[in-house]
């Protein structure tokens, strides 16, 4: 399974997905700097693997802060740690990671910059290696959920690509393949940055699963056809209702599988939940650059001058939900008593 985060050194090599299918590259990032503009550019994307990355970025911080005194080591650090968040507004779980690792340096009243260095590192190593541990804990609860043969439409990339190792959503579909369940996939091709087309159709690929390609508006008829059992997607932030802000497109998608009575599930770690907002309507929503919508592989593919709108992501209520997946279990019929008691569980 490709390595989308790797760590040589107190260096960063983050597998550069604007590159794939045709390159498999890496960029390396030295600083924290460079961290957070691959965050920005999309080099490293998926909530799971921006929280890793930001955590080592927070470390990489620590590296070149160590020498300095205690109150411009801790103003070094928030600074970096404001601009990281800065990077993607909507993914949570970038924000949570960053909080961890400031969590964990203020608890360590006391000790010296080389010192919070150390521990800052083992704390990164740690967010990255629990994120393997959680996404296969989804992946067992999340399989359970598959019949022993089905057609799974997924959206967007929730694969090893977009979280530390193995996958939530695509977790799941691999996890249901190891069990021996036929299994099949129709991959959305996810306008505009294409992360359907590009990174899940190549992930299916390398590990043999079978898988097609389909624009995002030909997913409707596909349902109506009868060929889609079920829909299987991530999330980059829940709120405490149970209402998911995920890729834009995903919305689309739940409203169609109730129109054809389909499951629709959601599969997410939970520090994907934040419980400080009340629902959808207080999820921020990253607008990225129109060029993405103008242009396509460095060729303009519409009008000079035209307006555009390009939210990266939408809100599906909790009402079109299903179920939602996590390492602590399934929650079926999401609601905010539902999931607080998943959360004190």
């Amino acid at each position: 399974m490709i390595k989308a985060i790797d760590i040589k050194g107190k260096k960063l090599f983050l597998l550069d997905q604007r590159l794939l299918p045709t390159e498999l590259q890496y960029v390396e990032c030295s600083s924290w700097q460079d961290v957070a503009q691959a965050i920005r550019k999309m080099v490293v994307r998926g909530a799971p693997a921006i929280g890793a990355a930001a955590a080592y970025a927070l470390a990489m911080a620590a590296t070149a802060l160590q020498k300095m005194p205690p109150s411009q080591f801790f103003a070094g650090l928030a600074d970096a740690a404001n601009e990281l968040k800065a990077t993607r507004p909507t993914a949570v779980n970038l924000m949570w990671a960053i909080d961890r690792m400031l969590n964990v340096a203020r608890m360590q009243e006391g000790k010296t910059g080389a010192e919070l260095e150390k521990i800052l590192w083992a704390e990164a190593e740690k967010i990255a290696t629990e994120d393997i541990a959680v996404n296969k804990k989804i992946s067992d609860f999340g399989a359970e959920l598959i019949p022993k043969q089905a057609r799974i439409l997924t959206h967007c990339n929730t694969g090893a690509l977009a979280t530390v190792g193995y996958g939530t959503a695509l977790g799941i579909i691999r996890r249901a393949v190891e069990q021996g369940k036929r299994i099949s996939v129709f991959a959305d091709e996810t306008r505009p940055y294409l992360q359907g087309a590009r990174l899940t159709t190549w992930e299916m690929l390398q590990e043999n699963i079978p898988v097609t390609l389909i624009a995002d508006n030909m997913a409707g008829f596909l349902m109506q056809q009868g060929r889609v059992d079920l829909i299987l997607v991530g999330a980059d932030r829940i709120a405490a209702n149970g209402d998911v802000a995920n890729k834009i497109g995903t919305y689309s998608l739940a409203v169609l599988a109730k129109a054809h009575q389909i499951p629709f599930y959601v599969a997410a770690p939970i520090s994907t939940f934040d419980f400080t907002l009340r629902d959808g309507s207080q999820i921020p929503i990253e607008e990225r650059d129109e060029e993405e919508l103008t242009h396509f592989a460095g060729t303009r593919i519409a009008p000079a001058g035209i307006s555009c709108y390009n939210p990266a992501f939408d809100i599906t209520p909790a009402a079109l939900i299903t179920a939602i997946i996590t390492e602590k279990g399934v929650v079926r019929e999401p609601s905010r008593e539902r999931l607080l008691c998943l959360r004190e569980g």
